[in-house]
């Protein structure tokens, strides 16, 4: 896995990835950016809700529950002194679905982050993760 970024002026960069997917990356003004682009921070914490995100939604897909809606927030706490690092995580999942079995989505969230996701079993190492979840019907 590779991934580099190119400075593009100020506090501006572009991000790549081997896959060749591209993203900016920026900061706020205060800092001296321009808010041009994604914190390297957020995209940290939004590696982690897309890794768990796909975890479960496929084993509820393989579990044949019907979703109609999916959603997974993660919000992360970060130290006020420098380094600022996350202090605490929690990840919120949002499941919309007809008669969604709450044991698959609880089964699903748990092998995410036992076996599969490996951003969460990385972050779990360091940093304590809260887990919660809502399913709707619709």
């Amino acid at each position: 896995m590779e991934a580099k970024v190119t400075w593009k002026g100020r506090m501006s960069f572009e991000g790549a990835a081997g896959s060749g997917f591209k993203a900016p990356l920026g900061t706020e003004k205060l800092v001296g950016g321009d808010e041009d682009g994604f914190r390297p921070m957020e995209l940290l914490i939004m590696g982690l809700a897309g890794c768990t995100a796909m975890d479960v939604i496929s084993i509820l897909t393989k579990k044949r529950q019907v979703i109609t809606a999916f959603e997974v927030k993660v919000e992360g706490q970060r130290a006020t002194e420098h380094p600022r690092v996350f202090t605490h995580i929690t990840i919120e999942y949002v499941i919309t679905g007809h008669q969604v079995d709450p044991e698959a989505v609880e089964r699903a969230i748990e092998l995410s982050a036992t076996k599969y996701c490996p951003a969460q079993a990385m972050f779990g190492r360091i940093v304590p993760i809260d887990i919660k979840k809502t399913i709707l019907e619709g």
